[in-house]
């Protein structure tokens, strides 16, 4: 392997838990129209860690965060969640039905539904969670992310930070063991991007498994446990965040973040 590997012995969740494997790939490999985007990554993450992809754009991070949600057909390698076969190459993905949750950079809302129907539809759908129940939690979950007061309002009277928050909420609601998250404030304005990862703080610290894709630098120094870096999709480099931001151990990794840090 040409990367370093993180130690989760030295690099324990912040939650404290015991470290168990939520989701391993290994040997993991995408292409587009027979332009390999992503190839040979292998990543281990144990329960309660919260992960920072970092990278340059084009650097195969979003495909990397869709092939672990099972959203793109693998060309190689394999996927396992929980112990269970999730992808593997040539073979469709399994549904996990709602325990791996992701957030995009769009939010995705259906526009004719409030804040609380978006955010029970699926429980009641998928679940089979009684409506009222559904509604009930719902509303705890729009509490949780700081928009209870908003749970009546359509997505068109949010702003992009609450919207993006119910989007959080939303995948919540399916009781998720792990959440991806896609450049979630990329299409944020600075004041909406602080909201945002306040509530991306409180599951971190909460102990909620997170792989988040970021350009927010201060955020994956600060709350994550764990900073993947990539190029020209590959993992270049991984390792405890504090060490990868301070000593970096690969040229790569330390001209990305002269360039991105002015350091």
């Amino acid at each position: 392997m040409t990367h370093d590997t993180a130690d989760t012995a030295e690099n324990p969740p912040r939650s404290g838990r015991t470290a168990r494997t939520v989701l391993v790939a290994e040997g993991l490999g995408c292409a587009y129209h027979g332009k390999s985007v992503v190839s040979e990554v292998d990543l281990t993450v144990p329960a309660g860690q919260t992960v920072a992809v970092l990278g340059p754009s084009g650097a195969g991070k979003s495909t990397m965060l869709r092939c672990l949600a099972g959203l793109e057909q693998l060309a190689s390698g394999s996927v396992d969640f929980q112990g269970e076969l999730l992808s593997k190459a040539g073979t469709k993905p399994r549904s996990m039905g709602g325990r791996i949750g992701m957030v995009f950079q769009q939010f995705n809302l259906f526009p004719h539904l409030t804040a609380m129907e978006n955010v029970a539809l699926a429980p009641q759908r998928v679940l089979r969670t009684p409506r009222a129940q559904a509604r009930t939690e719902a509303l705890a979950l729009l509490e949780r992310v700081g928009l209870a007061e908003h749970a009546g309002h359509f997505p068109y009277e949010l702003s992009g930070g609450q919207q993006q928050r119910v989007a959080i909420a939303r995948a919540l609601a399916m009781r998720p063991e792990l959440m991806l998250f896609d450049e979630p404030t990329s299409a944020l304005d600075p004041e909406f991007t602080r909201e945002v990862l306040a509530v991306m703080r409180d599951l971190a610290a909460s102990g909620m498994t997170v792989v988040v894709v970021t350009h927010e630098m201060a955020f994956a120094r600060q709350s994550a446990d764990r900073v993947v870096f990539m190029a020209d999709g590959r993992i270049v480099e991984d390792g405890p965040a504090e060490k990868v931001f301070t000593a970096p151990q690969q040229d790569r990794t330390r001209r990305f973040f002269e360039q991105i840090l002015g350091e």
